[in-house]
């Protein structure tokens, strides 16, 4: 009788420590990537910056990973050089990067300097905050990998799930704490910091996961001397790997489709408190708790929908769905008279609903799609294609707030703030929901036709 070799990851216990400690990791870096969001009134109001800059700051995540084309680079390096160098590598360039963009907020010796004809301050802010985004995405495609490596055939799309949920609670956290933080230790520049310790500590809980990482190696090796059968390799990466992953058709509806939902969920997310106040006049001190409910929401229902996934399938009919309540509640937020502040709830909490829905189908499915050996650089590739989006549409939006949306001024802390109307880029959010549901449809077309398996569940029996 043929005995089956057990390896590391064949340990429900093991899988999951392993799960939670990238996780914590994922956690730290997604509290910095939101911190700012909250804090753009005091920011008008203590640095006198304008809508313009802000978004010119905000689009600065993607300017490296886009331009620079780092996070393919990224993809690269993770195909060749496997999970635990990527991983030190990415966490380092976090932390560099968001040393750089608190020392620019919190100093005062760029005061009164320009670069490019832009405030000192917001460039070299930017600067920070774009190396950061190099070291995010480069760690989340990392952690993509990893959970492929440790899941494949079990729980992978109810392990995204929690991944993401768990990195959604950094989300939450930057939108309910980084204002009562700015106020409690006098400065908009504070959170920032609270963040760089947090990151640091998720450096280190990072480099603690190569450790079972090493072990997990290991035991494949060991499993596969005593089953007499070659061990497990992955291959390296050659660049008509990235031929065969731009000729795929199926892989295009994904990464358009991502970049759209996305660009109509973190750009909003940068403003929302912004609109909170605005729109349904909510106390700045507390606006950002309402868009806190999104992320919320999404530790509950990305990992319920993951497991869905996982167990039933669907997983091309769940992108569908989600891009239909993505569409319903822009166009709510977009219909000038809806002013009421439970309304505003009540639509966050949809939006939570449908943000949990597609990334616990979409990322899952890509492995479907690609080959393990690829799949380093086809996350990296969607990244990239994403933060064309989370470039570029923060940046639209502060420049139609600038342009055509200031409609007076109100006082925060006895300060002069601009006034907005939202609903134009309300509209603009919107026009992204209507294509991605297009897009959702042609994927499920596409795995009707090729036989992907988009609607078949994820474990094997």
């Amino acid at each position: 009788m043929e005995t089956i070799a057990k390896t590391l990851r064949d340990s429900k216990s093991a899988r999951w420590i392993a799960l939670a400690v990238v996780s914590f990791t994922m956690l730290c870096g997604y509290y910095l990537t939101d911190v700012m969001a909250p804090l753009k009134p005091l920011l008008e109001k203590e640095l006198l910056w304008n809508s313009a800059e802000y978004g010119f700051f905000t689009s600065a995540y993607g300017w490296f990973n886009v331009f620079l084309l780092m996070l393919i680079f990224g993809g690269i390096i993770l195909d060749r050089m496997g999970v635990r160098f990527t991983g030190k590598m990415a966490t380092i360039i976090m932390v560099i990067g968001t040393s750089i963009k608190y020392w620019a907020i919190s100093t005062h010796s760029l005061d009164g300097m320009q670069i490019l004809g832009m405030k000192a301050q917001v460039v070299i802010a930017g600067l920070g905050y774009a190396t950061f985004g190099v070291g995010v995405e480069v760690a989340g495609i990392t952690v993509s990998k990893i959970i492929v490596k440790w899941f494949k055939g079990k729980e992978m799309a109810l392990a995204m799930g929690l991944e993401m949920a768990t990195a959604r609670i950094g989300t939450t956290l930057a939108m309910v704490t980084s204002v009562p933080i700015a106020r409690a230790l006098h400065g908009v520049s504070k959170p920032i910091l609270v963040c760089l310790i947090m990151l640091c500590i998720g450096m280190i809980a990072f480099f603690f996961y190569t450790v079972l990482d090493k072990r997990l190696d290991k035991s494949i090796a060991l499993a596969s001397a005593a089953s007499n059968s070659a061990p497990e390799e992955e291959e390296s990466f050659n660049v008509k790997d990235i031929l065969v992953i731009v000729t795929n058709k199926g892989w295009w509806f994904i990464a358009i489709l991502c970049v759209l939902f996305y660009s109509a969920v973190f750009p909003f997310l940068k403003y929302a408190t912004d609109l909170m106040v605005n729109k349904f006049n909510v106390d700045p001190e507390v606006a950002g708790i309402i868009p806190g409910l999104l992320p919320f929401g999404t530790m509950i229902l990305t990992p319920l929908f993951g497991n869905m996934y996982d167990r039933k399938g669907k997983g091309a009919s769940i992108m569908i769905l989600g891009a239909l309540l993505l569409i319903f509640v822009h166009t709510m937020y977009s219909i000038p008279f809806l002013k009421a502040t439970p309304i505003a709830i009540i639509l966050i909490i949809i939006l939570g609903i449908g943000f949990s829905l597609v990334p616990s189908a979409m990322w899952p499915s890509v492995p479907k799609i690609i080959p393990e050996k690829q799949l380093g650089t086809a996350y990296a590739m969607i990244f990239w294609v994403q933060n064309i989006g989370l470039m570029g549409v923060p940046y639209l939006i502060g420049w139609v707030l600038n342009k055509y949306c200031i409609t007076g001024t109100h006082l925060i802390d006895g300060a002069q703030v601009p006034s907005y109307n939202y609903t134009l880029p309300m509209i603009i959010f919107t026009s992204f929901g209507l294509v991605a549901l297009v897009f959702a449809f042609l994927l499920k077309a596409e795995d009707r036709k090729k036989g992907y398996g988009l609607e078949l569940p994820n474990i094997k029996k």
